[in-house]
């Protein structure tokens, strides 16, 4: 029954075979060859993410409606610890948001005067680790690689938190922020009605933003899937590469996308033969260490701050994905 429910459920095989009979009845294109291959996997992984990632973001909508910023505040304010780190890290699991729409969320949290390590927490799960992602990992790799996957993401966001809350580097966040007065907002007892209208705009709000890294991440794995030589990718990203892991968060780095984006990509490569541990790495690395999202938060922090954050995320997420490399040969 588990493994009816994954393959259709999740993993939706009725949708490739259908994306599969749709490409050789319109387009008259044979799917076991590359050109009528790649457009059924572009269209199949197209449409899967959509679907999921409309229900999920709106299911993540009705939740988040519960904790808007001013009860997240009251959540966090004063609560330092391991507790606080924890408390951060699972509020950012919530929130649907890439690296670049995390910060200002992290600004608010700052000006409220959350300690520095909590509002560090949540600016790591939050891109990294979501309700969706699991979900969408579940789709594309299966139960317990995304529960792993979303267990050491959120110990990452926690230690990495702990840390920067024990060099007390408060003052490494620029002045302009901490001189910054929290704003005052009008606090209303949303109706179910509402927190469902609240869901739907959510749906629409990030599936505006995010619909062209899909298409452009499902067209790169659509390539990757059909084009590229395995022997090529895995002399690249293979399990006999002892770089790989590296190399795939050097990759990663310079890419701005979420987890709805990278993830084709990353099954892709799966497909080609890379180990789970490098496309975790490459994965993370996208989500949290993507360049343009450090440019932003270089305007929030100062250099010694920036730096810290950096070498924990880099140190965390090679460590995770020689992990993963190691126990899931």
């Amino acid at each position: 029954m588990w493994t009816f429910i994954n393959d259709q459920l999740f993993k939706m095989v009725w949708l490739n075979d259908l994306a599969g009979w749709f490409v050789e009845t319109i387009f008259k294109l044979p799917t076991d060859e590359k050109i009528g291959g790649s457009l059924q996997f572009f269209i199949f992984d197209t449409v899967k993410i959509f679907i999921l990632l409309s229900v999920l973001i709106f299911c993540m909508g009705i939740i988040q409606s519960y904790f808007p910023p001013e009860r997240t505040k009251v959540l966090l304010r004063g609560m330092r610890g391991w507790k606080g780190n924890l408390l951060g890290a699972l509020i950012g699991t919530v929130t649907p948001f890439c690296s670049c729409s995390s910060i200002p969320i992290f600004i608010g949290f700052t000006t409220a005067g959350l300690p520095l390590g909590v509002t560090f927490s949540f600016l790591i799960s939050s891109p990294m680790v979501d309700i969706a992602s699991i979900i969408m990992l579940m789709s594309f790799f299966g139960l317990k690689i995304a529960v792993i996957y979303v267990i050491v993401g959120l110990l990452l966001a926690i230690i990495g938190g702990t840390v920067i809350d024990k060099l007390g580097m408060e003052n490494q966040v620029q002045e302009y922020i901490r001189n910054m007065e929290e704003g005052s907002s009008f606090k209303e007892e949303l109706t179910f009605k509402k927190r469902v209208s609240f869901g739907v705009e959510q749906v629409r709000e990030v599936a505006g933003k995010v619909w062209p890294y899909i298409l452009i991440g499902v067209g790169i794995g659509a390539g990757i899937h059909n084009w590229v030589p395995q022997s090529f990718v895995e002399n690249i990203l293979g399990q006999n590469n002892l770089l790989s892991v590296t190399l795939a968060v050097l990759i990663g780095i310079p890419i701005y996308a979420d987890i709805f984006g990278v993830l084709p990509i990353a099954e892709a490569l799966f497909s080609k033969g890379v180990p789970i541990g490098t496309l975790v790495a490459f994965m993370m690395s996208v989500t949290t260490l993507s360049l343009p999202s450090l440019i932003m938060l270089s305007k929030v922090v100062k250099p010694k701050l920036l730096g810290t954050f950096v070498i924990i995320c880099l140190i965390g997420i090679l460590i995770i994905g020689f992990s993963f490399n190691w126990f899931f040969v």
